[in-house]
């Protein structure tokens, strides 16, 4: 299991092109990049770009995944340039990226989200979950519809879409899209923060969406117990609640060879999560009790840590100044301490089994 990036997340993306996110990468002891889309690396899908791309990886020794975009047909008015890559068919442009990632890059594990976050607008409605022109049942079956559309041409190019596990959408539900389209063509991208948002232990998440994830972004969070439940900001691996012996034993387990891309974030942003507010609750029909009650021991034992002086307030964490490039490192540290207990443990095994 190798250790990589976020190719849009990694700190100065925005000012570097794309060969020089290979190589910022590369210098900071990572293992690949997973670019979001791979408009980021050619907006017109140039297959010479993407070969060298391609070659560069190969030549530092990286692994290279890249993706697509929104899958979510309520959201397509807000991509405006994959209609333009589909002369005006969003699932033409759609289907052109796949075949960009494949011929151009030899990518065929592909992300892709349903849904959007809009941080300028107020509370819940930030989250395409709760818009409320198109209520999230109409949205889930027009992404299933627009998913089935894809699928004979990710066939033909043997590529798997992967859906992300976004803030919007929850890892069961992600896991119906799978299994309607099928798993031969979907997969997924497993966010281990965003499982948080949705009111899911990321322990019990993992273990659902395992068999099917293709692809991670990898980062930690605290979670602060509120009025109307928890909110949640980002922390490096290893400084948040999160059990990554758990998570990446049970990755570990359905794929040895996972690729586990870390994906930095500044902690000043807290995503409410309403586990005590009617309205959120209604739009999570999936909803364990047993993982809720979960989520705010979380927070508890984390509240416990932080008065022992074990780590910071989340107060203090979120007052801390970000250094994107200390994320990625002490994430990379930490998850490479874990993989080596896991595979450590599964050695053991296989010995006593010997």
């Amino acid at each position: 299991m190798k250790i990589g990036v976020d190719g849009r997340k990694i700190p100065g993306a925005a000012d570097h092109t794309p060969l020089e996110i290979l190589d910022h990468a590369a210098s900071l002891g990572m293992e690949g990049v997973y670019f979001r889309t791979v408009l980021d690396i050619t907006p017109t899908l140039d297959r010479g770009v993407l070969r060298e791309v391609r070659q560069h990886a190969d030549a530092l020794g990286l692994y290279l995944q890249m993706g697509l975009a929104k899958v979510n047909p309520y959201a397509a008015a807000e991509a405006p340039e994959v209609r333009v890559l589909g002369e005006g068919d969003y699932t033409l442009g759609i289907a052109r990226m796949m075949e960009a990632c494949r011929e151009g890059a030899g990518c065929g594990e592909l992300w892709a989200a349903c849904g959007n976050y809009k941080p300028n607008l107020p509370g819940y409605y930030a989250n395409d979950r709760f818009r409320t022109d198109a209520p999230w049942p109409d949205q889930l079956m027009a992404i299933e519809k627009f998913l089935h559309q894809l699928a004979p041409t990710a066939r033909d190019l043997d590529v798997h879409i992967n859906i992300e596990t976004h803030e919007e959408i929850t890892t069961t539900e992600v896991v119906r899209l799978v299994e309607s389209v099928g798993p031969d063509v979907l997969g997924i991208t497993l966010d281990t923060a965003n499982v948080l948002a949705r009111g899911e232990d990321p322990i019990a998440a993992t273990r659902r969406a395992a068999p099917y994830v293709r692809a991670t972004h990898l980062r930690d969070s605290v979670l602060a117990i509120t009025d109307f439940g928890l909110a949640r900001s980002f922390s490096p691996c290893g400084l948040g609640v999160i059990d990554w012996d758990g998570v990446l034993g049970t990755l570990w387990e359905h794929n040895p060879e996972l690729w586990a891309s870390i994906e930095p974030a500044a902690p000043t942003m807290q995503m409410p999560i309403g586990l005590s507010d009617e309205t959120w609750r209604a739009l999570h029909p999936d909803l364990d009790p047993d993982e809720v009650a979960e989520l705010v021991r979380l927070a508890r034992d984390y509240d416990e840590r932080a008065l022992r002086g074990e780590v910071p307030t989340i107060a203090e964490f979120r007052a801390q100044p970000y250094d994107g490039e200390a994320f990625v490192r002490r994430s990379a540290e930490h998850l490479r301490a874990v993989l080596a207990r896991v595979e450590g443990r599964a050695a053991r095994h296989v010995a006593a089994r010997g």
